[in-house]
């Protein structure tokens, strides 16, 4: 990554039933930040009732699953068998390591009355000697995660360091998380011991350095970062940590540091050979092409 800051706008993508979400990382510029592969933020989207998100098993390799919600209910059900409704102000990580199969969808009370959705969903890449770790889930509650308040600004450290404190999320490198709000003309420094910084704008609009930062956009930039600005009130996510070991091959829900070894997990999911996911298990994810 340049060590100029990159503006990005993102690629809006429509889900069907007026679900949109818009894909942030990768870009040209910006294949990743941090470990950061890849950013999604979903909707916002009010789902009438009787519909809501369903996300069929499928699977992943190389890399950790995160899922942030500012609303909504989304159950988790993955090979491991886990299940785990994942609310706002809760964190879901899921470490695919050599391979993991899982599964989003609205619960069936939530989906009756319909709801709001909205919320980030994130990879991070696992450094090349953990990449084949065993897969794990872990399920961390809002009260567990620390909150930072500064004048004008409260903070939650979703996961790794930042601001002299430590998320209980397991991570594999040296990473940031976090979500602030700050009060309009309120300033916060990033955590100077990464070397890479994101900054994306839920609500509002921030000055970062030179830079102007409006709803909806991403900035990133590697190198010692300046402070954020909030222009009005503002709802941001935070993110970076230290560069990547080496480039990664993307290529559908699959993360490696070569392409054999896409191609063997493209392989095994076609021929059947990854896990079931425990009370999902009559549908999947075609592999695509």
């Amino acid at each position: 990554m340049d060590a100029q800051p990159i503006l990005i706008d993102g690629r809006l993508h429509d889900l069907g039933d007026g679900f949109t979400v818009r894909r942030l990382l990768p870009v040209l510029d910006a294949r990743h930040v941090g470990p950061f592969v890849f950013y999604d933020h979903m909707g916002p989207v009010d789902f009438a009732p009787g519909r809501g998100m369903d996300v069929r098993p499928h699977p992943h390799i190389g890399l950790a699953t995160v899922t942030w919600l500012f609303d909504g209910t989304v159950r988790h059900r993955d090979s491991l068998g886990s299940l785990a409704d994942i609310r706002p102000g809760a964190v879901n990580w899921m470490t695919a390591g050599r391979g993991i199969v899982h599964s989003e969808r609205t619960p069936p009370e939530v989906r009756a009355t319909g709801q709001r959705m909205h919320g980030i969903q994130v990879w991070v890449a696992l450094p090349r000697g953990q990449a084949e770790v065993a897969p794990e889930f872990h399920h961390h509650e809002a009260d567990a995660l620390p909150r930072i308040r500064q004048p004008g600004v409260e903070l939650v450290l979703i996961a790794g360091t930042g601001w002299s404190v430590a998320s209980p999320v397991k991570v594999f490198a040296p990473m940031f998380f976090a979500e602030a709000r700050l009060d309009a003309g309120a300033e916060l420094a990033l955590p100077s011991e990464h070397a890479e910084h994101g900054v994306h704008v839920i609500e509002g609009e921030l000055s970062w350095g030179d830079l102007t930062v409006i709803e909806g956009r991403m900035a990133v930039q590697s190198g010692a970062a300046p402070s954020i600005r909030a222009n009005r009130a503002s709802r941001v996510m935070l993110f970076g940590g230290a560069p990547l070991d080496g480039e990664r091959h993307l290529w559908w829900n699959f993360v490696a540091a070569s392409t054999e070894r896409i191609e063997q997990a493209k392989a095994d999911w076609r021929e059947g050979r990854f896990p079931v996911v425990p009370g999902d298990e009559q549908e999947f994810i075609p592999l695509p092409g």
